[in-house]
């Protein structure tokens, strides 16, 4: 399983937020190039549809291939009351030949997407990943040259840490913890709720680009 929260940010500060990143996690980013490709099932597998996520990384030399699977989110009064959600997910490392095992399968297409940006990877009483990136889309099928932003102005900034049913509430206490330290650049939340960009970003940004970033903690 993992914990999750999402938020955006207009591109203009997303420099504004590596550098508090950088000072924050004290790690060199990671820079970030994924074809995602959403696929669901066919009738012929079931009345229920289930969603697979394949992920090309085209930073390697040589492209690699995840293929992801996001279950149901934790639920009951405990979930409720927590910022951050927690839910099952299953990943695994495949070969290039994956997307036409899925068509084998029965799956089809659902939509892709083209995610340009850079990430964080690091320790903080859990192992965090930080992920920011534009969202783009392709006008002809798996033309990533071609892809076009779905929101010009705007990125999509995403915090994860794995976890297990032992030590969640540890998890999501560090991921609790970690977004604190961003609150004046972005608010981040349960993937779904909506809030918008912060009002205090712009003073936040100007204020990090003018010291060069904040101290490695």
């Amino acid at each position: 399983m993992e914990c999750v929260v999402q938020g955006i940010i207009e591109t203009q500060h997303v420099e504004a937020l590596e550098i508090l990143l950088q000072g924050l996690c004290g790690v060199l980013k990671e820079r970030l190039r994924i074809h995602e490709i959403c696929l669901k099932s066919g009738p012929n597998l079931g009345a229920v549809a289930s969603e697979v996520r394949l992920l090309c990384d085209l930073e390697q030399p040589e492209p690699t291939w995840t293929v992801r699977h996001i279950g149901g989110a934790m639920r009951g009064a405990g979930a409720e009351q927590i910022s951050v959600l927690v839910r099952t997910m299953v990943e695994s490392k495949v070969s290039k030949n994956v997307l036409r095992l899925f068509y084998a399968l029965g799956y089809k297409l659902d939509h892709e997407l083209l995610r340009v940006g850079f990430a964080f990877h690091f320790q903080r009483g859990a192992q965090i990943t930080v992920t920011v990136s534009s969202v783009n889309k392709m006008l002809k099928l798996h033309a990533t040259d071609e892809a076009v932003p779905v929101t010009p102005g705007i990125q999509v900034v995403e915090v994860t840490a794995p976890a297990s049913a032992e030590n969640y509430t540890e998890v999501v206490s560090a991921v609790s913890s970690f977004c604190e330290y961003l609150a004046p650049l972005l608010h981040l939340s349960k993937p779904g709720i909506s809030t918008g960009v912060v009002p205090t970003a712009a003073a936040a940004a100007a204020s990090l680009m003018s010291d060069g970033g904040g101290t490695t903690l």
